[in-house]
């Protein structure tokens, strides 16, 4: 028998001084029974970095065909794609092609560097894609917190990420390897 999603229920209060952006959000995810707390805490994240009124969780580990958060306009178009992990040429083309700007945070230590290195030069004509690292430390610490019941808090300031967790302070540097050229998201 499958095993289930664990759903966890999260406070998440954003105030990002880079963009303007100071918002609360109740959010419900469902942890897929093969993503580890790391992943899952990285999703949160990446979902306060890049958060929007129309920014959404998909189906996200148990669909190709889907990132796992994006953000589309009234008319269905994808605005904004938002992967996790150390995707293939194919689907960083895939995707670059659907949406108006992509988001890659790639985690893993040394596998993430030698990814990068093997893919980097076949990125540089996509002009909409930033990719961006996320260190095995910063993941680890990220880890520690996953909760089914979370308050977090995240501040952004100068590209500086402060997260607090219940009663738990830890700033995530994430490094950009790639920017997007133009940013084309309106958020």
């Amino acid at each position: 028998m499958a095993q289930q999603a664990t759903i966890y229920k999260v406070k998440l209060s954003v105030s990002n001084m880079d963009r303007h952006y100071y918002e609360e959000h109740g959010l419900t995810i469902a942890k897929h029974p093969s993503e580890t707390d790391e992943r899952l805490m990285l999703r949160i994240l990446a979902f306060a970095m890049n958060a929007h009124e129309k920014l959404e969780f998909t189906r996200g580990i148990s669909t190709s065909d889907e990132p796992d958060i994006w953000q589309k306009n009234l008319g269905g178009e994808i605005e904004l794609w938002i992967e996790l992990g150390l995707p293939g040429e194919k689907i960083i083309r895939q995707s670059c092609g659907k949406a108006n700007e992509v988001i890659i945070y790639c985690y893993g230590g040394s596998t993430a560097e030698m990814w990068w290195e093997k893919i980097k030069n076949t990125t540089t004509r996509f002009d909409n894609l930033q990719v961006a690292n996320v260190s095995k430390n910063d993941m680890s610490e990220l880890g520690k917190h996953a909760n089914r019941s979370m308050k977090l808090q995240v501040n952004i300031q100068d590209g500086d990420v402060m997260v607090s967790v219940n009663d738990s302070v830890f700033h995530v540097t994430p490094v950009i390897w790639k920017n997007a050229k133009f940013p084309v998201t309106s958020q």
